[in-house]
């Protein structure tokens, strides 16, 4: 498929909104029915998605053979726990603020790039991932000289982000991406099925419509951001990504009565800033080593 930078840059800006949109629903459905029966049935619908998608490219699930399935057991397993764990942040302190702090997961992977890929980190992006982390304190900033626990679970979330990325691209040494869709799909089904039916409450017909709709957005979602990286490398893309904090920010005022409060505002833009810097940094290092190997 030949390269479309803008077009992949438009995909990208409605996948955040999509996204959002995914939060909104996931956090109104937690509330009523607990995180992990929301997080199961997501599951459920998107390893069905992934088992007819399979099917529909290749004719047979043996093309989604492993060359290393402990990694991708462990990938499905890590994002099926940030699922819930994120969703429970929601619950916890809404959109807005969830989404702050998870805002510095790109500042989390950089970190944890050098001991999981091997890959150098520069003193530049040292001091970045230095001031995101300051930034997050900017958004913790108690009023009453006590940071609340509850903040310390969307930053689990963003640490398991990061850790699934990286193990994302460790696996993509060796297997293709199809091979690790599928992977996900199922190994998160799997693990949420116990704990969900163990805390199956019964659903409204209502609800059942809304949860239609999560499963729906969450493929979407997840179809719209392949979409785009085979448009655009996603080194244009990664700094759109920024803009689903803008998204579920405004969900949550606008439709759970959330207020941005100053130092959230504050801290959200220094640890975005940070990540944008980092990723700025991350993609010229790329660009000096692809010269290198040309030259």
């Amino acid at each position: 498929m030949s390269r479309n930078p803008r077009a992949g840059i438009l995909l990208m800006i409605l996948t955040c909104a999509v996204f959002a949109a995914q939060d909104g629903l996931s956090r109104h459905l937690a509330e009523r029915y607990g995180v992990f029966m929301v997080v199961m049935i997501r599951f459920w619908f998107l390893a069905a998605v992934v088992i007819l998608w399979t099917r529909a490219r290749t004719g047979s699930l043996r093309a989604v053979r492993s060359a290393s399935p402990l990694l991708q057991i462990l990938r499905g397993l890590l994002l099926a726990g940030e699922i819930c764990v994120m969703v429970w942040a929601f619950t916890l302190l809404g959109l807005a603020e969830s989404h702050a702090v998870f805002a510095v997961s790109p500042l989390l992977v950089a970190a944890l790039s050098g001991p999981i890929l091997g890959e150098r980190v520069g003193w530049r992006r040292w001091t970045a991932i230095g001031i995101g982390f300051a930034g997050v304190l900017v958004i913790l900033a108690p009023s009453d000289g006590v940071i609340d626990p509850r903040a310390a679970v969307p930053l689990l979330s963003a640490a398991m982000w990061a850790l699934y990325g990286l193990l994302t691209r460790l696996a993509a040494r060796h297997d293709p991406a199809a091979t690790s869709f599928f992977w996900t799909g199922i190994v998160g089904a799997l693990a949420m099925t116990p704990a969900g039916l163990w805390t199956w409450t019964p659903m409204e017909g209502t609800d059942w419509a809304v949860m239609g709709l999560l499963c729906v957005t969450a493929a979407a979602a997840h179809w719209l951001l392949i979409k785009a990286y085979e448009l655009a490398e996603a080194s244009v893309l990664q700094p759109f990504a920024f803009l689903q904090l803008v998204f579920a920010s405004a969900l949550g005022v606008l439709l759970f009565d959330e207020t941005v409060e100053l130092h959230v505002a504050i801290g959200a833009a220094v640890v975005v800033g940070a990540g944008l810097f980092t990723l700025w940094r991350e993609r010229r290092a790329r660009l000096a080593a692809t010269r290198e190997t040309v030259s």
